[in-house]
């Protein structure tokens, strides 16, 4: 993340003697727990210093209030919200979008924000923005992934490269609540063999899926 596309701004007090860090980390801990266990706007500043253990105006020693603690643990994980790179150029493709999606879906539930991050997107227009930003970074590299294939004459001769990219990025998406319904490990394939028939023709993949067993 880019300097300018920083979520959190300058910290009342950054310590540096362990006590203090362990204080700070916990009220960190505190809010992640009670975050997605209630919710983020019904959580408050004295909740979390409570659950932490720590008087309220500890809690304000360390942050200026409950958003930027949430930022700062969102910082480093808008790209774990986020489609991953795939690999186009693989010996056997859906198995290898099937694999990725599932990691991906896991990083995901363990992260354990997806639920308060639409939350506070309708309220935020600067993480908002932020992520406006990673998905276009997301969609560049799914694009130039399809461009390469497209050069090696793999994917359909008539696709609109940057539309596609869109749609994939939405069907990826939208599929993590397909998974959380049915829970079915067969879901990832299924996500990845849509995705895939749209990319390429029936053809090319049944000469890739030779080629892998051919390998074997």
């Amino acid at each position: 993340m880019s300097d300018d596309e920083k979520l959190v701004g300058e910290f009342p007090f950054l310590p540096k003697q362990e006590r203090a860090q362990a204080k700070r980390n916990a009220l960190i801990e505190s809010g992640y727990a009670l975050f997605q266990e209630k919710g983020y706007e019904q959580t408050t500043a004295k909740e979390i210093a409570a659950h932490a253990g720590v008087a309220t105006g500890t809690f304000y020693r360390y942050f200026t209030d409950k958003r930027q603690l949430l930022m700062s643990l969102l910082e480093d994980k808008i790209e774990t919200f986020l489609p991953p790179e795939i690999s186009w150029l693989s010996s056997d493709p859906v198995a290898a979008l099937a694999s990725s999606l599932e990691n991906h879906y896991d990083r995901i539930h363990e992260s354990g924000l997806r639920h308060v991050l639409p939350e506070l997107l309708s309220k935020d227009s600067e993480l908002a923005a932020v992520l406006d930003n990673a998905r276009k970074r997301i969609h560049a590299r799914i694009s130039n992934g399809l461009k390469k294939a497209g050069e090696k004459g793999l994917i359909w001769d008539d696709l609109d490269v940057d539309t596609l990219s869109w749609a994939i990025m939405v069907m990826v998406e939208n599929g993590l609540d397909k998974i959380s319904q049915s829970e079915k490990p067969s879901d990832y394939q299924d996500i990845a063999k849509l995705i895939c028939r749209m990319v390429f023709p029936p053809r090319v993949l049944e000469q890739l899926s030779t080629n892998d067993r051919g390998a074997e």
